[in-house]
């Protein structure tokens, strides 16, 4: 985490349009990594103050191993305190091994999420009636303060979180899924989208990560690797207007393979790549 908040004001600075952190309840070695240590309510909270403008997001809260009446009031919190900047996306979990430690079965995050789902969406409503199995009662006679910034949250589900397509088209306010080919890709957008109108006449957005080791050549060949490419910046301006042409709506640069200097790449990302995608 050294630099990171540097990095952070950095990238407001430059222009770019959000800046995220993970849920990563405990270091699952076999994982592969812990996220950014810090809690992410706590640390949104402090980049909060140290930010004015760009969207603070976190991909993605693992809604069954956190009671849903702490995760509102920590959401509505920052939520407020940035003045409606923020950009919950939830997931239902995916490491084995943080379910035993929380009391959790593994087998019914599917379940959990569904409920703590509701359960948050309740609370943002004044003095809420909701009755659960997992998380207690909301009897009308209590209130969860603060309330959003805005309506509501904006929650994004992450992969499937074990729901079915139509569950996300009708209850998400976007959809964060992970890297595919681009054909792949288009194919569920377009199953997602075709399935928005039955429950809602709006739009909603689609967001994906993306891995990237930017190389000093502009004109470096792309190659793959874990989750992106390695790629000057050419060919990833062309790549990334493939994923707008399909209906991906942002994308999430993750720098942490990236070979050169931190700085000097989101400066190269911002001279050379933003200004294609205002």
């Amino acid at each position: 985490m050294q630099d990171h908040l540097e990095r952070v004001e950095l990238a407001e600075k430059l222009g770019f349009k959000a800046v995220w952190v993970r849920d990563v309840p405990m270091h699952v070695p076999t994982f592969g990594d812990a996220g950014q240590t810090f809690d992410p309510f706590t640390y949104l909270g402090y980049l909060a103050g140290r930010t004015s403008k760009i969207a603070l997001g976190v991909s993605s809260i693992a809604l069954p191993l956190r009671h849903p009446l702490h995760v509102a009031k920590s959401a509505a919190t920052i939520d407020q305190l940035s003045n409606g900047r923020l950009i919950m996306g939830v997931a239902s979990g995916d490491r084995y091994e943080e379910f035993p430690a929380m009391n959790m079965e593994y087998s019914k995050r599917g379940e959990k999420f569904r409920e703590a789902y509701e359960f948050i969406r309740q609370a943002e409503l004044d003095f809420p009636y909701m009755d659960t199995n997992s998380y207690g009662e909301l009897n009308g006679k209590i209130d969860v303060l603060p309330k959003p910034f805005g309506a509501k949250i904006p929650m994004l589900i992450t992969g499937h979180s074990q729901q079915s397509i139509e569950w996300i088209a009708a209850k998400g306010d976007g959809w964060m899924y992970y890297p595919r080919n681009l054909h792949m890709q288009k194919l569920h957008i377009e199953e997602w989208r075709g399935l928005i109108p039955k429950t809602v006449d709006a739009s909603k957005p689609f967001l994906q990560p993306l891995y990237v080791d930017l190389q000093r050549n502009d004109d470096f060949k792309p190659v793959g690797i874990h989750l992106g490419i390695r790629t000057g910046v050419n060919y990833l301006v062309e790549y990334l207007s493939e994923l707008h042409s399909i209906g991906v709506n942002h994308v999430a640069i993750n720098l942490r393979f990236n070979s050169d200097n931190i700085e000097k790449t989101m400066e190269s990302l911002s001279e050379k790549l933003l200004p294609k995608f205002h």
